[in-house]
Order: C-alpha cells, then sequence, then structure tokens
C-alpha cells in the first residue's frame, strides 16, 4: 500500500500532511506526484472529490521549495488557473496549509475583491497565485504583474474554463509565459477540446487517469423522478421536510438550478414553506458567496442552492444529498454537480427532478455516464400533499434577508420627501405645521 512517506516529498510538506492527518494518497496523487516532482508536463483525468489540487499542490510546492529561489517584485513563481472565485479560493487554502512550515507566500486574485488589495499582495512578488483569468488579465494589463518568472502553470478545471468562454483569454495568457516551464492540466472530463488545447501547451505529457471520463462517482446512488415542472417546488418541500426530521437522513443539501433567477426563486419558496436555505450564483456579490458558503459549511444553513458556476467551487465535507432541481442542458455538467457528494470516501445520494420538456437532457447524461439513473415515483397521495403545500404557503416578508442583500441599502435611489401638506379626509391639513405652509401658499 502506497504511503505519503514513499512518494519522496520532502520534510516540510510531510509535517503538513502530518498536521492535516492525511493518511494514503487517493490513486490520482499517487500516480501523478512521482511524475511531477520529476518535473514533466502532465494531463491528469479524475473526477471531482479524488484529491486533485493536492495531487498538483504537493509536487508543485515541493519543487519551489528546494529550488530556493524568491519571488521577484510583480512577479510569481507559480502560477494556478481556476474558472471560479470558489475554486481559486480553496485552491488557495490547501496551498497554505500545505506550506505553513515554509516561507513560501500564497495570494490569490478574483472578481469582486479589491483590486488594490490584489495590487498591494502582489506588489513584492509571490510564490504561488491562484487567480481567475479574467481579474489576471486585468492586472497584467495594469502593469501590475508579470508572467515572465513563471516556473509551473496549473490549469485546473480545464473543461470548465472552455465552458466559461476563456479559451481566449487562456491563449493570451499562456502566451506571456516563457516557453521553459512545467505545465499541467487537470480536468474531470476530456472532450476533444481539452485535448486540443493540451497539444498545444504542454511538451511530451505524461498523461494520468484514474477513472474513465465523465464516470460518477462510484458511492454515489443516483436516482431520477418524473414530475411536472410547476410540481418541482411541492416535490422538494416534501423532500426537504421528510430528509430532515428525526427519521430522515439529510444532513446537508446541495441543491442546483439552471439560472441564478430560479436559483433565487427557489430560496424564496422554500421560505415561504419555513425551510431556510441561501443561494449561490454569479450575481451575488462576493461577501455574499462567502457568506452563504460559509453558513452552509459551518452547518447553520443546512441547505444551498446554487447555479453550475458554483459546482466546481464547493468543497464541503458532509454534502449527503445533490439534488437536481433543473437538469442541465449539457451533461458533463451534471458529472459536477453530483460529485459534491460522496467525496473523500464517504457515501452520497444525487436525486434529479425531470419534467417533460428535460428527458432530453436526462438521456444525454445516461449515454455519457453510460449508467441508466434508477426511476423513483412521485411519493404517495402527492397531489393532494402538493395542493396542501401551495395553500399554505407564507408569503415572503417584504423586505427579506435576501432582498437587502440583491439591493443593498447605500444603493437604493431614495425619492426625496414631498413638501405638499398631508391633508385629512376634509381636505384640511392635518397639523399646524402643515396649516401654516399651506396658508403661506
Amino acid at each position: 500500500m502506497t504511503e505519503f512517506s514513499d512518494l519522496g516529498l520532502s520534510q516540510p510538506i510531510m509535517q503538513a500532511l502530518a498536521l492535516k492527518e492525511y493518511g494514503e494518497p487517493t490513486p490520482i496523487q499517487a500516480r501523478a506526484i512521482p511524475i511531477l516532482l520529476q518535473g514533466r508536463d502532465l494531463l491528469g483525468i479524475a473526477q471531482t472529490g479524488t484529491g486533485k489540487t493536492a495531487a498538483f499542490m504537493l509536487p508543485s510546492i515541493d519543487r519551489l521549495i528546494n529550488s530556493d529561489k524568491r519571488p521577484q517584485p510583480r512577479t510569481c513563481r507559480m502560477l494556478v488557473l481556476a474558472p471560479t472565485r470558489e475554486l481559486a479560493s480553496q485552491i488557495a487554502e490547501n496551498a497554505k496549509s500545505y506550506s505553513r512550515f515554509s516561507p513560501l507566500k500564497v495570494a490569490t486574485v478574483f472578481g469582486g475583491t479589491s483590486l488594490h488589495r490584489n495590487k498591494q499582495d502582489l506588489a513584492g512578488g509571490v510564490d504561488v497565485l491562484v487567480a481567475t483569468p479574467g481579474r489576471l488579465i486585468d492586472l497584467i494589463e495594469q502593469g501590475f504583474l508579470m508572467l515572465r518568472n513563471v516556473e509551473i502553470l496549473v490549469l485546473d478545471e480545464a473543461d470548465q474554463m472552455l465552458d466559461l468562454g476563456f479559451i481566449h483569454a487562456l491563449k493570451a495568457i499562456v502566451k506571456l509565459l516563457p516557453a521553459k516551464r512545467q505545465s499541467l492540466f487537470f480536468s474531470a472530463t476530456m472532450p476533444k477540446t481539452i485535448k486540443e488545447l493540451a497539444d498545444k501547451f504542454l511538451t511530451d505529457p505524461a498523461q494520468v487517469s484514474v477513472a474513465p471520463a465523465a464516470t460518477t462517482a462510484e458511492r454515489v446512488d443516483q436516482y431520477v423522478t418524473f414530475v411536472n415542472q410547476m410540481e418541482k417546488q411541492a416535490l422538494l418541500t416534501m423532500m426537504l421536510r421528510a430528509g430532515f426530521s428525526e427519521r430522515g437522513n439529510m444532513d446537508r443539501v446541495l441543491i442546483f438550478t439552471r439560472t441564478k433567477h430560479g436559483a433565487d426563486r427557489v430560496v424564496k419558496l422554500l421560505a415561504g414553506n419555513g425551510i431556510a436555505a441561501n443561494a449561490i450564483h454569479g450575481n451575488k456579490s462576493q461577501p455574499q458567496r462567502e457568506r452563504a458558503l460559509g453558513e452552509f459549511k459551518s452547518g447553520k444553513v443546512k441547505i444551498l442552492i446554487a447555479t453550475d458556476i458554483a459546482a466546481r467551487g464547493i468543497d464541503v465535507s458532509g454534502v449527503s444529498h445533490v439534488i437536481n432541481f433543473e437538469l442541465p442542458n449539457v451533461p458533463e455538467q451534471y458529472v459536477h454537480r453530483i460529485g459534491r457528494t460522496a467525496r473523500a470516501g464517504a457515501a452520497g445520494v444525487a436525486i434529479a427532478y425531470c419534467a417533460d420538456d428535460e428527458k432530453a437532457y436526462l438521456r444525454g447524461i445516461e449515454k455519457l455516464t453510460k449508467q441508466k439513473i434508477e426511476v423513483v415515483p412521485l411519493p404517495e397521495n402527492f397531489l393532494a400533499e402538493a395542493e396542501r403545500i401551495k395553500k399554505s404557503r407564507v408569503a415572503p416578508a417584504a423586505t427579506t434577508r435576501s432582498d437587502q442583500e440583491e439591493r443593498p441599502e447605500r444603493n437604493r435611489v431614495r425619492r426625496p420627501k414631498s413638501r405638499r401638506p398631508n391633508f385629512g379626509h376634509a381636505g384640511k391639513p392635518k397639523t399646524n405645521r402643515a396649516r401654516r405652509r399651506a396658508s403661506s401658499r
């Protein structure tokens, strides 16, 4: 049985792993780390939740420590590109914990944070920079970052990068990198476009694949229920009430919708049924996203509604259930969604709600994953219970917490108070002050 001590990692890394109580390396880690310590380029394929971050970060930090170099001002030695803010933040947290017994400096830059703070962080140079492409290019164009000293380039979740339209940004960034570097591509799926991109950016890469492309997590029990679109909310309410009851088996639930508006709507409808939930999507500010994710991680709010933008960046242990409130129109996204459960060897459940107009999406998912998803019928007396839930729903308050977040107080346009006198029903001013003002007109 392979252990981390067998992989050739240096003492500072082993100390950090001991502190985190890491046991045996995962398959992707056991196969990728020795290759990366040799300085080779690598194309890694592994489903989410298999330890890809440690697979590329541990040997990279080891190499940076052993080279005994210091970063120059406004440069970085290792550049990690991630598609979302949440994933970038998660990678940076792991990098800091793995390098805690070394002098390496780790920084993040992504949209929604202070540009001035980013400039300050980069002024003296950093060893490891984790970034999203958009903010990275902004800093480069303004002259606050140069990529000429990058020794290691990592592209994490490469397929998601392309799905989000980052291909042109990636090409622009790579042109600024030195030709002599180590390049690593990691992805959960391997479409033709990723293979073509890898051929352009990698030099004689080793390829490590611990599972066939688009394979769903083995420990995830998958189910689908056919239900009308308008009845999904009632089904969700019934399922959550049963799942969080004394006899239920839900600990933490992640619910996916296709649109940002749909995510907010589900949160409000659940609130009307007395069920607390938060939403996380691209329209939320960075503090809002961090608060929602923080409350979900801590268990303060055990239900999180998300769009696919967050599917790759939510690394939360203890997600017992993933519910596809709406099926994704891109089959690969299903793989990433249900990969949020059954992490670190735990079991998990994935449930999909499929309306008539989503059956083509379901067929695409089953074709991609090469497995038939088990069909679960609607609960007994579903229609009667759905009608009862609809009638008992409480309208959300005029100003809910989510409303306040979407429209911060300082951004609201306040109408100036009218100077017209306040007349009563008899057409006379109600107050002495109003009477004097009226008589002077």
